[in-house]
């Protein structure tokens, strides 16, 4: 079986399936769920938050969409990504309209209830930018085993949030660019001081300062950094990814815009 090398525009093989969900303010989502092919369940599940989408932030924004054409079959995760309120994408758009990090908080609670009604296991949400605010403002709830936080600006979560995700016991990881237009390394790192103590690293907490990255993590070689840290925190057993696909699921697909 002949390898080949996974770029920026291979699709791996998984199973795909548009949705919906319904917001507590009587709103439709859409998004689509990934699972790993051939009906392996998932060990485990990324519940994505896109960046802003008064920037051109959407569920296809280039690191989800990348997590979703690999992670299933490579790290056998469910990847579930979705349009928040007025965001369009190829797959459509979500009705209402930006709600500035407040609205939002049904959106999040939407994408949520629908993992825990589909028993998609161990749910963790990924936050990208504005995302990570969703993520801090709305996302610490039971069910929920942890956070990855993808060039947090820390312009609607602060301190507060912080201290919940901290006082929560879950695990946080942040991904902070060194060259990241709103906060970087040093200044997140006191900002996110609480989530850095000896206790918290000790239950996965871990704030990662990328060299060379920029905010939008564009480039393959930040991609990649970015998904292994990923799977690290939600499936260790599958990671370091692998750079080449050797067909084992069938296929894989070239992406074409």
């Amino acid at each position: 079986m002949t390898s080949t090398e996974i770029t920026a525009h291979t699709i791996l093989p998984a199973h795909r399936e548009d949705i919906e969900l319904k917001t507590a303010d009587g709103l439709t989502l859409v998004g689509e769920l990934a699972l790993p092919p051939h009906g392996r369940p998932p060990v485990a599940t990324l519940v994505t938050l896109h960046p802003l989408p008064t920037h051109a932030g959407m569920m296809d924004s280039h690191v989800y969409r990348k997590a979703a054409w690999r992670l299933p079959a490579l790290a056998d995760l469910a990847v579930l990504r979705f349009n928040t309120r007025g965001t369009t994408s190829a797959r459509g758009t979500s009705e209402g309209a930006f709600g500035d990090g407040i609205a939002e908080q049904h959106d999040v609670a939407a994408a949520i209830d629908f993992a825990d009604h589909r028993d998609l296991p161990n749910p963790w949400l990924v936050g990208w930018s504005f995302g990570t605010e969703l993520t801090l403002k709305y996302g610490c709830e039971p069910h929920i085993q942890g956070a990855i936080l993808l060039s947090p600006p820390l312009h609607r979560a602060g301190d507060a949030e912080i201290a919940r995700w901290a006082d929560s016991g879950k695990p946080v990881k942040i991904l902070v660019p060194e060259h990241d237009d709103y906060l970087k390394p040093a200044e997140a790192r006191t900002r996110f001081a609480p989530l850095l103590t000896p206790e918290a690293k000790s239950r996965g907490c871990d704030l990662i300062a990328v060299d060379g990255a920029k905010h939008l993590w564009v480039g393959e070689k930040y991609v990649r950094i970015v998904l292994d840290e990923i799977v690290r925190s939600v499936n260790p057993a599958a990671a370091p990814l692998p750079q080449e696909y050797d067909g084992c699921d069938g296929p894989a697909e070239k992406y074409t815009a």
